[in-house]
């Protein structure tokens, strides 16, 4: 691959993951939409593994399908971009381990800052989800990295 398109491919990651890092902030923190306004509440969390997970899946017919779709998938999609365009970034993101790790840990800063600012609430499921997202997005990476190769060379 030229070097030229090399810098563009980076140039354009960086400006996605720079707005992918923009709305991920907004949907967590501002989104009036997913009830993200800050109240004077009680710090919310969960500790307990799969608690919230079973709980929306055992009363999706009174949640309604979006209220479901949005607490389950929406956690693994909105990682996604995470997975998929870390690794264009930097090299050594480059590794199934390392990419869950990263996920991981940046889904904890993520739920530690709503624990903190009492918008939204820690909770274990969503450390779970928001990985599994991040690990698919790498895998979409590495897909895409394969067929490109194969194209390309």
């Amino acid at each position: 691959m030229k070097k030229e398109t090399k810098t563009a491919i980076r140039i354009i990651s960086v400006f996605l993951f720079i707005l992918y890092l923009v709305f991920l902030t907004y949907f967590l923190f501002f989104a009036e939409s997913f009830g993200r306004v800050y109240t004077e509440r009680e710090y919310a969390y969960n500790l307990e593994l799969f608690k919230e997970i079973g709980r929306f899946w055992t009363y999706r017919q009174e949640l309604g399908f979006m209220a479901v779709f949005t607490n389950i998938a929406g956690n693994v999609l909105c990682f996604v971009p995470f997975g998929a365009i870390l690794p264009v970034l930097n090299r050594r993101a480059r590794n199934f381990f390392m990419i869950t790790l990263l996920s991981f840990q940046f889904s904890f800063l993520v739920e530690c800052a709503q624990l903190i600012s009492r918008v939204g609430s820690f909770d274990v499921d969503d450390l779970v989800l928001n990985t599994l997202g991040g690990v698919l997005g790498f895998l979409i990476f590495t897909l895409c990295n394969k067929v490109r190769r194969k194209r390309y060379g």
